[in-house]
């Protein structure tokens, strides 16, 4: 495609939407190498957005008006000074709107996004890092070579030298790049280090990579699809189920570790870290199989899901219960609760699955809803909400790096403000399902702000369930449900709700969530550096005077935080697939010395929005 400085004749051969970009290009070059800041937001919309991945703000950022967009150019336009804009696709019209995907350059990075005009100013720009000018990824025509072919005495063999490393890993070798969590977020995050040649080590306390997939209830199976869920370099295979099963999804993963030669110590708890401010080095003292060994990596990463530890049972009169009362991450089968009476309490996601299984099991299950719950149809957010994640769409030429692209180039608040007429249909589109819901007593809503399923992940990564049988089950009381029921405390034979009422029990799964992932810094690294870099997941800036839940990005994830040498990764495969990259850029420019000077960094002891919710 032509690029911002089109010939004539090359403009004459565009489209009317092609043109209008190229034009507004060649404007936004000119402003930014004159560094007139003021001519460049006039480019924007007034409450316009520029969105953007590590390629200017060596942040993860989204400027929301032109006043946030002219704070942001006037901090970073000396030290990146982009040039080379340009039009890399035919633009896309949708009524007064022209979008196209575009490319360009700064001193430090090689850049790709997308641009969506209206009247000749932009609404959206989105703009990502894709490369590190003179550090770019191996791959393709620029993969390693391997082993020579040639006759050699003594030949080093691949097998050879990676034991080698192996051995050196952790004693002679230190790694860059210790990652805590061996699930899909730290296996994710490792292969793209690995592929920069940053050395990482991965710990995790489970006997083998996936376990953290295998040693969840027997029942389990994604819910999310096989499009929308491959990992980086990797995708499934096209006779792949569409919703994978716990352990096959742990078997992928440990052969995923094994085919990009993943540097991962399991049955190793990371016990306690320590930060040198002078050295800029962690002290990290993790236990293996009994022995004690120092590591000093210059970057933690805690890859730990979307989440910390289990929230803690708080439940008064738990000493004179008869039964047992367990955590849902505690759960694994319905085995041996034949016949028994068993309450789950809670109504998300986790709460429907060990319902179900321990009906499937032959017991008796009353479900405790303690609030309303978003629940929507697989079916229906399948063919309704992952259009770009589907087998039309890969038909149709969408890879998932595409459609992982298109996705990000929407800053989260129109986002979700787009989300209220799918949810508006869905509601419509299945009134009979949640016409059965609500006569049973299921108490359901669609959001705060009617933004629904996906809103609420991004903003508390809690209560909500796509059903795939649990609701069925409730509509037809085959489930019990106490909608609204809060636990007094517990007798010896069950449980005293606050209106009085006694529910006998053997069983009492607490389905009530997890706590931020900063509660597991508090345990490792301290209470004052959980403090330090505050809540992780849920929207919110975290800036002063922070409008509202919706602007800016998830606190803390993929990006630098208040805490030197600190970082969280994690989200669903999705998430962690797409969001490895940044981090994984971030971290190979600070291996490498290149200058990253962070835009909007969380300073220390800032506050931040309300955490996540409880499930």
């Amino acid at each position: 495609m032509p690029n911002s400085a089109a010939t004539p004749a090359e403009s004459a051969s565009l489209s009317a939407a092609d043109r209008a970009v190229v034009q507004w290009l060649a404007a936004l070059e000119a402003a930014l190498l004159a560094e007139d800041v003021e001519r460049a937001v006039d480019l924007f919309e007034p409450d316009g957005y520029w969105r953007d991945l590590v390629a200017f703000t060596w942040n993860i950022k989204t400027m929301e008006g032109r006043g946030e967009i002219a704070q942001m150019l006037g901090a970073t336009l000396a030290s990146c000074r982009p040039t080379a804009w340009r039009l890399t696709s035919v633009a896309h019209t949708d009524g007064e709107d022209f979008s196209a995907w575009i490319a360009f350059e700064t001193v430090a990075v090689h850049g790709a996004g997308r641009v969506t005009l209206r009247n000749g100013r932009a609404r959206v720009l989105f703009t990502a890092a894709t490369d590190l000018t003179g550090f770019e990824e191996p791959s393709g025509p620029t993969r390693p070579q391997g082993l020579a072919h040639k006759a050699q005495r003594e030949r080093e063999t691949w097998t050879d030298r990676r034991q080698a490393q192996i051995a050196r890993l952790g004693r002679e070798d230190q790694p860059h790049t210790l990652i805590i969590g061996g699930g899909q977020g730290g296996l994710a995050l490792a292969a793209r280090l690995k592929q920069h040649g940053v050395p990482a080590l991965i710990v995790e306390r489970n006997a083998r990579p996936g376990d953290s997939w295998r040693n969840r209830y027997r029942s389990l199976v994604l819910h999310d699809l096989v499009w929308y869920d491959h990992m980086p370099y990797l995708p499934f295979p096209p006779n792949w189920p569409v919703f994978t099963p716990k352990d096959k999804m742990g078997d992928w993963l440990e052969a995923y570790a094994q085919i990009f030669e993943l540097d991962i110590w399991c049955d190793t708890v990371c016990e306690k870290a320590v930060w040198d401010p002078h050295a800029k080095r962690w002290a990290v003292t993790v236990v293996q199989r009994g022995e004690a060994i120092t590591l000093t990596p210059r970057e933690l990463v805690f890859a730990t899901g979307a989440y910390g530890p289990p929230r803690e049972i708080d439940l008064p009169g738990r000493e004179r219960f008869a039964g047992q009362v367990i955590h849902s991450a505690a759960y694994r089968d319905g085995a041996g609760w034949r016949g028994k009476r068993c309450v789950v309490v809670g109504s998300a996601s986790s709460a429907h699955d060990v319902a179900v299984d321990l009906w499937e099991a032959g017991a008796e299950v009353t479900m405790l809803q303690r609030s309303p719950t978003i629940v929507v149809r697989s079916e229906t957010l399948m063919e309704m909400g992952f259009s770009t994640y589907s087998e039309a769409a890969v038909a149709a030429g969408l890879t998932v790096e595409k459609a992982d692209m298109l996705a990000a180039s929407t800053p989260f608040k129109p986002f979700v403000d787009g989300q209220k007429p799918l949810w508006r249909e869905i509601a419509q589109r299945d009134a009979d399902f949640y016409a059965a819901l609500g006569a049973a007593g299921f108490a359901y809503d669609f959001g705060e702000d009617g933004t629904g399923q996906m809103a609420r992940a991004l903003r508390t990564a809690s209560n909500f369930y796509i059903d795939v049988g649990g609701s069925e089950l409730i509509a037809r009381k085959e489930i019990g449900l106490e909608p609204g029921a809060q636990v007094d405390s517990l007798t010896e034979t069950g449980l005293r709700l606050t209106d009085g009422r006694a529910i006998a029990a053997d069983l009492i799964v607490a389905c009530i969530g997890y706590e931020s992932m900063n509660e597991s810094v508090a345990t490792i690294v301290s209470r004052e550096a959980a403090d330090l870099v505050g809540p992780c997941w849920g929207l919110g800036s975290g800036v002063r005077g922070d409008p509202g839940p919706w602007q800016g990005e998830l606190r803390n994830m993929w990006k630098p935080t208040a805490h030197d040498g600190l970082w969280f990764h994690g989200g669903n495969l999705a998430l962690s697939r797409f969001y490895s990259k940044y981090l994984a850029l971030q971290l190979k420019a600070r291996l490498e010395g290149l200058d990253t000077p962070v835009y909007g960094r969380p300073a220390p002891g800032q506050p931040t929005s309300d955490p996540p919710g409880r499930a």
